[in-house]
């Protein structure tokens, strides 16, 4: 069987895990049309504006992608095959999972941010450790999406750094503080489409010049430096399969969205989209660079992506790549921001109604992304990437105690949320960021605490089932 057949498989696996498991996790969720939604209850013109759900699903693709499904399965291709294998199953009962609880959920709690959403399922002490995790992930992310896209504009344009560095603040500034409809509604949905292209493109041009598909792929490791699949992979490549960050967007368009039964097709939808860009993506990897070697030695992921595209596409391939590098993590940038102040915004009850409110939270986050500016990059990359990670881990567990409540079956989350979680506290104990520790150490303390938080959640059954809430009455919205 030719090779690139292997990449149709994976293609149609997950678009099969959209038309079946997401019609399973929407059934166990208890999805109603006739539920009310906040975009009509609580519609202020700013944050909670109804929108098609054509533009909801495409601005929800394009804030929980990015570059996400682009650099981090580049970089996880070194490890071979095994990332394809991640990305479709990971996508499918994991980051599908996900996605769907975490903006259905909002939806169900007013369009509240994911600490709230974490706080009504498994506790106050879970809201406060996921407050410090999503706001502290977001400025993060937010910070490391100023300092890749000003990099290249400067080689661009032979503007500094720094005259880009401020540009680019001053733009996420007006998407954090104007209404969603007046920038992110109107161009999220056009860079989306450009996101689309670019990745058909890389697979249609990789079809079309005779590369043999997967020439070096085995289904061993073969990554050059021998760095361990497990649980290494599972943490670069995070958009694409699993990623905590979608978490903390998908609660924007919960805001937007006007009938409970279009949450399959924007939230997992949306995620079974990234993960086939993420798929395009891992497999120009192992099919463009002749070894894992050449690969490695091609330089950055952004150096990659131009690299590819100019050399399949040409020029048209090149303003692609261009808009790829720069673009993309531009809109993940401000959406992080934006998602930091509405969080903010619902721990202190703050209405955002008013211009002076969402100054009062804005302000301050973007004095402190302007010091992060002068850490060095990969030290936050490396901390962003776990911190990520377990917040995903966190958002599983309260999906379980959701279902717990609904008294449908939690093993769809409990499952992927047992996995990451052995997954995270191995990273944690093993890297350098961490303990340090040694790796088989690292695996045993990983696998005893994922097993422990296992049995820690079924003690814990009655109590979700007593004080989990299906949804929140009206009357108790604060702002």
């Amino acid at each position: 069987m030719p090779n690139y057949l292997y990449f149709f498989i994976a293609v149609v696996a997950l678009v099969l895990g959209f038309i079946l498991y997401s019609r399973i996790v929407e059934r166990l969720f208890g999805a109603d049309e006739q539920h009310d939604m906040p975009c009509e209850r609580l519609a202020d013109g700013v944050d909670y504006v109804k929108m098609p759900t054509w533009k909801v699903f495409l601005i929800q693709l394009l804030n929980i992608a990015g570059v996400g499904p682009v650099f981090g399965p580049i970089m996880g291709a070194l490890y071979g095959p095994t990332a394809l294998l991640w990305i479709v199953l990971g996508s499918i009962f994991a980051g599908g999972v996900h996605d769907y609880f975490s903006g259905m959920l909002s939806s169900r709690y007013h369009g509240r941010s994911t600490p709230d959403v974490v706080g009504y399922t498994l506790g106050n002490i879970m809201k406060q450790v996921m407050r410090v995790f999503a706001i502290v992930l977001l400025v993060l992310v937010g910070t490391v999406f100023v300092s890749a896209p000003a990099g290249l504009l400067t080689g661009l344009t032979g503007w500094s750094m720094s005259t880009w560095v401020a540009i680019i603040f001053a733009y996420y500034f007006l998407a954090t503080i104007l209404p969603i409809d007046v920038i992110i509604g109107r161009l999220y949905p056009l860079f989306a489409i450009v996101l689309i292209i670019m990745a058909v493109g890389v697979s249609g041009g990789l079809l079309a010049e005779g590369y043999e598909f997967f020439n070096w792929a085995e289904w061993t490791n073969q990554h050059p430096q021998g760095l361990p699949i497990w649980p290494l992979l599972f943490v670069t490549i995070a958009c694409g399969a699993l990623s905590g960050f979608h978490a903390t967007q998908s609660p924007m368009m919960a805001r937007c969205m006007g009938n409970e039964r279009q949450g399959r097709s924007v939230f997992y939808g949306a995620m079974i989209a990234e993960g086939i860009i993420a798929l395009i993506w891992a497999t120009a990897g192992m099919t463009f660079y002749e070894s894992p070697e050449a690969l490695a030695a091609a330089g950055n992921p952004g150096m990659l992506v131009n690299q590819i595209c100019t050399t399949l596409l040409g020029p048209v391939g090149g303003a692609l790549a261009i808009l790829g590098v720069v673009v993309l993590p531009v809109t993940s940038g401000d959406t992080a921001f934006r998602a930091a102040r509405l969080t903010i915004a619902d721990i202190f009850s703050f209405n955002q109604k008013a211009v002076p409110s969402r100054l009062m939270v804005a302000v301050p986050l973007f004095v402190i992304g302007v010091a992060l500016t002068f850490v060095d990059f990969n030290i936050i990359w490396r901390y962003f990437g776990w911190s990520n990670q377990t917040l995903a881990t966190i958002v599983l567990w309260t999906a379980a105690a959701y279902l717990v409540k609904r008294h449908s079956i939690h093993w769809i989350a409990s499952i992927p949320a047992t996995i990451m979680t052995a997954i995270v506290i191995t990273y944690i104990c093993m890297e350098r960021i961490g303990f340090n520790l040694p790796y088989g150490v690292s695996n045993i303390i990983g696998i005893v605490v994922a097993v422990a938080a296992l049995g820690y959640f079924l003690s814990r059954k009655a109590w979700f089932d007593a004080n989990v809430p299906l949804a929140l009455p009206y009357e108790t919205v604060k702002n």
